[in-house]
């Protein structure tokens, strides 16, 4: 049997399009083992998938300063040393990773093993540790053509992202279910503050819940730790710290969504052709990829944006009423969008490398 690792952890950004990919290896006969960080979130997204799972250490490289930057480079090495290690015992024909710190000394033990590692790059501009990673993979794929010129010619693959099949298949009558909401006729608004959630997000939403809940069902997946219970049992108000099979349904009950832009997530809001607006991480919380591909994504006529450093309650109010109203103009623009069939593209590369 053919045998792959995977890797990638640190957000549910870095292994979400991993486990998109695991039903088509299956299919293809791959026997796939992950190897992850001790106690990242990718540890429990990836044994729910009944997939061995291996910790090793990880470190994080920062472009601030912090004490812990004296010690994490050993942590890193330590890693290298058990991914070298674990590689030697699973011997696989090929490495996949989705990126993120733990996945740099897994894809560089696999350059030393000489295992053919192919990684891939979510966002417009190359993260860090893909940046670091590159060296021992043999391909890089992308979600972006804007992504290219910041890759190695030789290297370089717009693949697209891989988007959960199952996110296309939800019920909307499981997800009004789900929510308990009792008014058939309001449309559904679904806010996604990301894994973790975002506090300026959740704030301003619940700011502006008696105008929103006037003309809307409000889904709120607020990330962990930030349900409010003063807001429990509000009739047309559901919030979820994180959604998993019952995303899809969710998703499928949603008329619009307003959600961070982190690259997965935008990417599956262009497959199910959702009408959106976009509040991108602010530049001071991150290197900026999310307002690049906000940007992108405005560009193309699927997304409204919203700066987060704009964001009030008044503002996300009048966001709201104008994609409603203009729906149709971003569903018909992501129906015209020429996104890939990234899953099979990305299949194809990886057996192009299996010895």
């Amino acid at each position: 049997m053919k045998k792959i690792v995977m890797t990638g952890g640190g957000t549910a950004g870095h292994v979400t399009p991993n486990i998109a990919l695991m039903p088509a290896l299956k299919e293809a006969g791959y026997e796939i083992t992950y190897i992850g960080s001790y106690q990242g979130i990718e540890k429990g997204l990836i044994e729910a998938q009944e997939i061995p799972y291996y910790g090793i250490s990880s470190g994080k490289l920062r472009r601030y300063f912090d004490w812990k930057n004296f010690s994490d480079p050993f942590k890193v090495l330590k890693g290298y040393g058990q991914a070298i290690r674990l590689l030697k015992k699973i011997k696989p024909n090929v490495v996949f990773s989705k990126g993120g710190f733990v996945s740099v000394p897994v894809v560089l033990a696999a350059g030393q093993l000489h295992i053919p590692a192919i990684i891939h790059e979510s966002d417009i501009t190359p993260g860090l540790a893909n940046r670091i990673a590159v060296r021992g993979a043999k391909k890089v794929c992308c979600n972006f053509p804007e992504t290219m010129k910041y890759l190695p010619k030789e290297k370089a693959v717009l693949t697209g992202s891989p988007i959960r099949q199952e996110l296309l298949f939800g019920d909307p009558q499981k997800g009004r279910r789900l929510c308990n909401f009792e008014n058939t006729e309001k449309p559904v608004l679904m806010i996604i503050g990301g894994s973790t959630g975002s506090k300026i997000v959740n704030e301003t939403v619940r700011g502006i819940l008696p105008e929103l809940l006037g003309a809307y069902n409000v889904i709120h997946l607020c990330g962990k730790g930030n349900l409010d219970a003063s807001l429990t049992g509000l009739i047309g108000y559901a919030q979820f710290e994180y959604a998993r099979e019952e995303l899809s349904d969710l998703f499928a009950l949603a008329d619009l969504v307003i959600s961070r832009a982190g690259a997965n997530s935008i990417c599956e809001l262009l497959a199910l052709h959702k009408p959106n607006i976009l509040i991108p991480l602010s530049a001071s919380a991150s290197r900026g990829d999310q307002i690049l591909n906000a940007k992108s994504f405005e560009k193309q006529g699927f997304s409204y944006v919203i700066e987060e450093e704009a964001l009030t309650g008044p503002l996300l109010l009048e966001a709201v009423r104008k994609v409603f109203q203009s729906r149709d103009v971003y569903q018909k623009a992501m129906e015209k969008s020429n996104q890939m069939d990234s899953i099979q593209t990305i299949l194809e590369l990886i057996e192009r490398f299996v010895r």
